[in-house]
């Protein structure tokens, strides 16, 4: 196997372990739902520490204080009110953040929020006992299509450079492949999912394909500006758990703003499946 597909069974392996996983937690729902994206916003809180405020053990602690609120939503407090919670620690990181040095970079100040909302996103749509789990099943898959098109039609045709500057290995060979393969992913489940609209969410999932992509490069932005090769070192063929999700905390949030601006304020995961 040549070295630029070195990885490919590392990463097919830990794919294998983890998404079963993961699925099954959000058919299950409930509390397993609410501990499994604890879970994932402790790990994100962790690895986000680590880069940005590394040894400051009460950032760490507000960070995955944005990860228990967002997972209180909307089982615990109404929606508002988590979202002031996160404001509130968000407020309180970058005071200390600014105290420790007044000048210093942006990204001391999007860690609690980076954290919280895509947290808070998935417990708002799996709130929603008919369409919850759909839409969630519907994310995860289309993110995931965009990322496996991405790495394999970037690597296949390679050429010129999305963000060099950036991420050098990115092409735009691979955002159209995530761009397709997630759209090509929509149609199918829209079709066996029996839901209606099949175009519009086709044409749906190949924006937040870009979106996604963007999430991408927001994270590559992260790791360049502090130096690091990966979040962390807990995902086999993947690195930490911020470089496995970076493009679905992303989508996740453009996903749950779209069901409820279609909602009214009420039922996003409705809002984005039904058309």
């Amino acid at each position: 196997m040549s070295a630029k597909w070195g990885d490919l069974a590392v990463r097919t392996g830990s794919a294998a372990v983890l998404i079963p996983a993961v699925l099954l937690c959000i058919w299950l729902g409930g509390i397993w739902f609410q501990l499994f994206t604890l879970l994932l916003g402790y790990l994100i809180a962790h690895e986000w520490a680590r880069i940005v405020h590394p040894g400051h053990q009460l950032q760490r602690l507000l960070h995955v204080g944005a990860a228990v609120a967002g997972t209180l939503a909307p089982s615990v407090f109404s929606i508002p009110v988590v979202f002031l919670l996160v404001i509130a620690l968000a407020a309180t990181s970058s005071f200390l953040a600014w105290r420790k040095d007044a000048a210093a970079s942006h990204w001391n100040h999007l860690g609690i929020f980076y954290v919280g909302f895509p947290v808070m996103a998935l417990n708002v749509l799996r709130s929603d006992s008919e369409f919850g789990a759909l839409a969630i099943f519907w994310i995860c898959l289309i993110v995931w299509s965009a990322d496996t098109l991405a790495y394999f039609s970037g690597r296949m045709i390679g050429g010129p450079k999305l963000a060099p500057l950036i991420s050098p290995k990115k092409t735009w060979a691979g955002f159209a492949g995530a761009i397709a393969g997630s759209a090509i992913a929509s149609a199918g489940f829209a079709y066996f999912a029996q839901l209606e609209s099949i175009i519009m969410l086709i044409l749906l999932a190949g924006a937040l394909a870009i979106v996604e992509q963007g999430g991408d490069l927001f994270e590559s932005a992260l790791k360049r500006s502090f130096n690091v090769k990966d979040a962390g070192q807990l995902i086999p063929g993947h690195g930490g758990v911020i470089d496995r999700v970076d493009g679905l905390v992303a989508v996740l949030v453009a996903a749950v703003l779209i069901g409820f601006f279609r909602q009214n304020g009420e039922y996003a995961a409705q809002g984005l499946l039904i058309w």
